[in-house]
């Protein structure tokens, strides 16, 4: 059976941001923990290569899965997360016969732009 793509309304889209948000608040946290923990990881991670793993290599694997899978339930929802540094969100959906994207950055209240499937974020544009 073929995927069917889903395709937002903008109420739709803001019900499901609502329900995605903690999940993307964790990522972004989970995202800035690894960073900060980058120097320490590093060194670790290209002994453990070699020796079979110890715990922070253990720790920052367990947070790249979690990751993961925060990405995946984001995703399944329809939504498509785009950046996660930046913690953007893309919704399909139709503007006349056009598909689009209705766009939400992590911070913003609700949806309030969109933009072309090829523009990016830097073409969006006001939802009028």
């Amino acid at each position: 059976m073929p995927d069917v793509k889903r395709y937002f309304s903008l109420e739709q889209a803001n019900v499901v941001m609502r329900a995605i948000r903690p999940l993307l608040a964790e990522i972004l946290h989970i995202r800035q923990e690894i960073l900060d923990r980058q120097p320490e990881f590093w060194p670790v991670i290209a002994k453990a290569l070699g020796n079979g793993g110890n715990r922070a290599a253990s720790e920052v694997a367990d947070q790249f899965q979690r990751l993961d899978g925060l990405v995946h339930e984001i995703n399944a929802t329809g939504a498509i997360l785009k950046d996660v540094n930046t913690g953007l969100v893309d919704f399909p959906a139709k503007r006349g016969d056009q598909e689009v994207y209705l766009c939400w950055q992590y911070g913003e209240d609700e949806i309030l732009y969109w933009h072309s499937i090829d523009g990016g974020f830097a073409g969006r544009q006001l939802i009028s």
